[in-house]
């Protein structure tokens, strides 16, 4: 009788809904408090304040302007994979058919309860755990749970009280998630929501929290130590010019000056913008959405990629490979797409005949398939023969019979084997030694047979035995064992690799990126798969084999193998582990429940967008919309590239404030007056912003960049090769200007002319550290050949045509301090200015080996 809707109701306040444990939807409100209480805003919102009680509204409006645009393209990015994501969800609620009052109706999935009467039957997607009661060649596609993509057989059990685990045939549990694709029946739900199986791998999930990258963790390290040194020489630079000259006004505004040359500003600008426009460019061009924009800078750093086989490598989808009859072994793969040797026309016909007309079993498909394909216009399809009976698959007979009346138009005029029209043609398929049994084969044959059934067993194929009735029938007969069958032959099919594997597999290789495939298939069908897709198959490990390992013995055997069988959801989550305790930075991949944990645990999770579950996208820090392996590595590559171009930009921003906080602070110290005043500095920094934010976000990746091995995970932003490299240009700057300015000196300058030769020498350095920062090995006029980056002439020209404005108008000259300049002194100064670009580039021909890098 099932519930009543009164306990149905009662049952459903008291358990809550059927639906999976996920996150709430962030609305935008979440979304702006979570970027703000960022550290490195904070301290961003910090500098703009203390411009203001500096009393330089302008510089603080413009730190202000800079933290309405990043949140901007932050909220929006998040926003708009929020929305993609919530269209994704394909899953989270499926209707079921269920017994309520004596009636079959149809309710939503998330209106379920324990202990409801529902009927499953071809097609249907599982809403809820639950026990079979009654059933009829029921089989399940369990791969969202278990890996294996090949649909497992179920048997009803009117005793059994609580699931058991996926996976294995002949047992009566459904779980929820999991898709019927043959027979029918009706089951008891005793399980919902959080309490199945499903939901409890989605709630264990919560267990983990992902922490900030090591790169953030840098960033705010160099981003405090900074301020602090920042406002510690402002605050000496003051007390300096107060105890020992008495000026305590000027000293003042020269604190000021050096304390807006030396805060930090463009290090969250810089990070936050290359992880923000880093994301909108993967999505763009790899087809990629990024949950969790951190995860855009780690990518580029993966050393192992942790990958499913189902629905990741493959296709989720069973073909025909191997075609073994009486006279007959062909490969598939290597035979025409549209025609096949006629040794096997027959096999294929009656493994055809073995399925029903319109299947929707994968297995069953692939015959179909290869039919419609070869055998068009041949006699060997039949499509007005009618369907009379139908033998299921049970555990005593592993194979499914199907019996065929043949059509009256069907018969083919002399053919010596024909059937007669009217008559019964009866084919079986299934396991082969149940089809040996059905055909009552001597032990010589059926030795033979077995043999070649290992054979492609051994090849990784899922193998069939294919058998047709002898004799004329007129009428179905009881059982399939009172039938005299012959054999026909064998087939094996695989779930193939995507097209686009064996590339992406090879990409991998060559950036040295180490694939370890992780499935829950058996080792043979591992090894075929992987060599079929590129990957390393000499070594196998079990999942019973990790759970004999301790810690230490997993981590070495994981450094001599690519594959994992007979894996488990927690010996995935253990390797992912294993492989982080190593220093490995793992990336994971993956569609279904069973990938949720190590999705959420690795470094960076991937998760398939199209086919996979509402758990494993929530667990993962990127999503590949149209689960494109490629895509992963055409992401690795951006990743890679945006971590180049924001050391490239880290670098420059050390580099050109070098000579910015030198000028504000040594002729100060000097007694040379002050050269650099605030309007200066807010000057250069209106150039060195968007040089670091927009230049060096589009420059085009480096010729090198995947191949070369990921970098280590100890490696700093902030290393002594870059800081070296940085300091020197930022050095050959401000000595050639401080000479500039003495020369100036004892030529009898003014305050004022020696303030116009240095600001001129300071802009044209600025440029020329950013043409040399572009590339780490090739000369500052390669990358202007090599590639295209817009944003260099146009930020070149627009800071030549001010600073000529501010330079040579007279209007202009008041506003900034500034005196008319001698074209002698304007050549030095050009000269001067342009000298750092230089230097790099005869170090880098005496170091060509990336010695920028």
């Amino acid at each position: 009788m099932g519930l009543t809707s009164r306990e149905a109701a009662k049952r459903l306040a008291h358990d809550g809904p059927n639906s999976l444990p996920q996150d709430e939807p962030r609305s935008l409100l979440r979304l702006l408090s979570e970027v703000v209480r960022e550290p490195m805003f904070l301290l961003l919102l910090a500098s703009a304040g203390l411009y203001l009680v500096f009393g330089d509204v302008r510089e603080a409006l413009t730190l202000l302007g800079f933290v309405v645009v990043i949140i901007t393209i932050t909220v929006v990015q998040e926003g708009r994979t929020e929305r993609a994501l919530e269209a994704l969800r394909d899953l989270s609620s499926p209707r079921a058919q269920v017994l309520r009052d004596g009636e079959v109706v149809t309710v939503a999935g998330r209106d379920l309860v324990r202990g409801d009467i529902i009927r499953v039957a071809e097609g249907d997607r599982v809403a809820g755990d639950a026990i079979l009661r009654e059933g009829t060649t029921l089989a399940v596609d369990e791969s969202l749970l278990t890996g294996e993509s090949v649909p497992v057989t179920k048997a009803p059990d009117a005793a059994l009280d609580r699931p058991g685990t996926p996976g294995g045939d002949g047992g009566a549990s459904l779980f929820s998630g999991t898709l019927v694709v043959g027979g029918r029946g009706v089951a008891e739900v005793v399980a919902t929501g959080p309490r199945s199986e499903l939901g409890k791998i989605g709630a264990s999930l919560r267990e983990l929290k992902p922490g900030r990258t090591s790169l953030q963790r840098e960033v705010d390290v160099v981003v405090r130590r900074t301020a602090v040194v920042g406002i510690g020489l402002s605050a000496t630079l003051v007390l300096v010019r107060g105890l020992l000259e008495g000026e305590w006004l000027r000293g003042a505004l020269s604190g000021i000056t050096l304390a807006m040359a030396l805060l930090p500003e463009e290090f969250p600008v810089v990070l936050t913008v290359f992880l923000a426009l880093g994301a909108r460019r993967i999505a763009q061009t790899s087809q990629v959405l990024t949950r969790r924009v951190a995860a855009v800078e780690t990518l580029g750093a993966v050393h192992v990629l942790c990958t499913d086989k189902t629905g990741t490598l493959t296709e989720n989808r069973m073909t025909i490979r191997r075609l073994r009859s009486l006279d007959a072994d062909l490969d598939v793969a290597t035979a025409p797409a549209e025609e096949l040797p006629e040794a096997v026309h027959r096999l294929v016909e009656f493994g055809i005949l073995a399925c029903p007309r319109d299947p929707f079993d994968p297995m069953e498909k692939a015959f179909h398939d290869l039919g419609a394909r070869t055998l068009r216009d041949t006699e060997h399809l039949h499509p007005r023969w009618e369907a009379t009976r139908e033998y299921p698959l049970t555990a005593d007979l592993l194979a499914v019979t199907h019996a065929w009346r043949v059509a009256e138009e069907q018969q083919t005029e002399g053919a010596p084997e024909g059937p007669a029209p009217g008559s019964l043609v009866v084919a079986t398929k299934g396991a082969p030694e149940a089809v040996f049994d059905l055909c009552h084969l001597d032990d010589d044959a059926r030795a033979v047979w077995r043999d070649r059934a290992e054979s492609m067993a051994r090849e990784g194929l899922r193998v069939l035995g294919v058998a047709r009735s002898t004799g004329r029938l007129t009428e179905s007969p009881g059982h399939p064992h009172d039938l005299a069958f012959e054999m026909v032959g064998l087939v094996g099919l695989q779930d193939p690799v995507r097209p686009d594997v064996p590339d992406a597999v090879a990409l991998c290789r060559r950036a040295r990126i180490r694939i370890l495939m992780i499935t829950g298939d058996h080792p043979d069908t591992a090894r075929a798969i992987a060599r079929a897709a590129g990957i390393d198959s000499e070594r196998v490990i079990t999942g019973p084999q990790i759970d004999a390992m301790s810690d230490a013995e997993l981590a070495d055997a994981l450094q001599e193998t690519s594959i994992v069988a007979r894996a488990v959801p927690a010996q995935k989550l253990r390797i992912v582990c294993s492989l982080k305790a190593r220093g490995l930075i793992s990336g994971m991949t993956g569609d279904g429940v069973n990938d949720a944990p190590a999705l959420k645990a690795a470094d960076i999770g991937i998760a398939m967008g199209a086919r996979g579950t509402d758990v494993a996208r929530e667990a993962a820090g990127l999503v590949l919309v149209n689960d494109d392996f490629g895509a992963i590595v055409q992401a690795v590559r951006i990743g890679r590239r945006i971590y180049d171009n924001l050391r490239k930009a880290i670098s420059y921003i050390v580099a050109v404030h070098i000579p910015i906080a030198g000028l504000s602070l040594l002729p100060a110290l000097l007694g040379w007056g002050a050269v650099m005043a605030p309007a200066h500095v807010v000057f250069l920094e209106l150039i060195i912003d968007p040089s670091c934010s927009i230049v060096f976000e589009m420059e085009p990746e480096e010729s090198d960049v995947m191949d070369r091995p990921p970098r280590a995970a100890n490696t700093r932003l902030f290393d002594w090769t870059r800081i070296t490299w940085s300091l020197l240009l930022g050095a050959v700057s401000l000595g050639s200007t401080m000479g500039l300015l003495a020369w100036g000196r004892a030529q009898g300058a003014s305050l004022e002319a020696l303030r116009s030769m240095a600001f001129v020498a300071l802009v044209l350095g600025n440029l020329a550290i950013l043409l040399a920062s572009r590339s780490a090995t090739l000369p500052f006029w390669g990358p202007l050949v090599r590639s295209r980056n817009d944003a260099v002439p146009i930020l070149g020209g627009v800071a030549l045509s001010v600073t000529a404005a501010v330079v040579l108008l007279p209007p202009l000259q008041a506003l900034f301090s500034f005196a008319p300049l001698e074209p002698r002194d304007l050549g030095l100064a050009v000269a001067v200015g342009v000298l750092p670009v230089l230097v790099a580039d005869a170090v880098k021909a005496l170091l060509p080996r990336r010695a920028s890098a």
